[in-house]
């Protein structure tokens, strides 16, 4: 009784018109509107290609990537841009849950195959952790882990510098932004397959820096995870 109550006060809305949503977590016809990454796309960093001969977009052929590869859901473009920026910025956590199941329907069978042990999601700063009052990242890694029935670790990496937000800086910038960024706290148990999860893909730097430092503290193998993909990078 509780929970048709909980529905009543407080509907589930689709994330990309707010519209009320029964039974489902976005409806059919915003959902016929994303733009979802399909073949062919770079084998490293899973950007979508126009050229179907292509295995690798000009960023992965130009700089290397600590990960071994990444996988998206959707073109970072539209309607599914205010979609992340209210889970981020607009208190809509219930987002988190949306992203989280594109992720599992899409690459749910992927994350198994690779033997996962565990998934990481990419932290925020204590500082905007504490104005936000959440890490939208964690949210979505702890949908997929439940689902997955993988575990997920918030405190195996932690962001030691407070950086500045990734969309406003240059390609080169963003790097040096994120360089020395992350930390290895909980080193005791060395896992050998990782899942690194974050919300943004645009120059691979975060993921980049972040799978570096788990290599380097003698994690093994890397891969990342993000429901949404920059192009032109």
């Amino acid at each position: 009784m509780r929970i048709k109550l909980i529905d009543i006060l407080y509907p589930r809305r689709c994330p990309i018109c707010n519209d009320i949503v029964k039974n489902r977590l976005i409806c059919k016809e915003c959902e016929d509107t994303l733009s979802e990454i399909k073949k062919p796309f770079c084998i490293k960093c899973g950007k979508q290609l126009d050229d179907k001969d292509r295995l690798y977009c000009a960023d992965c052929k130009r700089n290397e990537h600590a990960f071994v590869e990444n996988r998206a859901v959707y073109a970072y473009q539209g309607e599914i841009k205010n979609a992340m920026y209210d889970l981020k910025y607009a208190n809509r956590r219930e987002n988190a849950e949306f992203f989280g199941e594109a992720i599992v329907r899409k690459y749910g069978s992927y994350i198994k195959a690779l033997g996962i042990e565990v998934i990481v999601p990419v932290p925020l700063h204590k500082k905007r952790l504490k104005i936000r009052g959440y890490n939208q990242i964690a949210l979505i890694a702890y949908y997929i882990g439940e689902k997955l029935s993988i575990p997920v670790n918030t405190e195996l990496l932690r962001r030691e510098q407070s950086t500045t937000a990734q969309k406003l800086l240059s390609n080169r910038e963003r790097k040096n932004n994120v360089k020395s960024a992350f930390k290895v706290y909980e080193n005791d148990v060395k896992y050998d397959r990782i899942l690194l999860i974050d919300d943004i893909y645009t120059t691979g730097a975060t993921l980049h820096y972040a799978a570096k430092e788990l290599l380097d503290h003698g994690m093994g193998a890397i891969y990342t995870m993000t429901v949404c993909i920059g192009r032109g990078y």
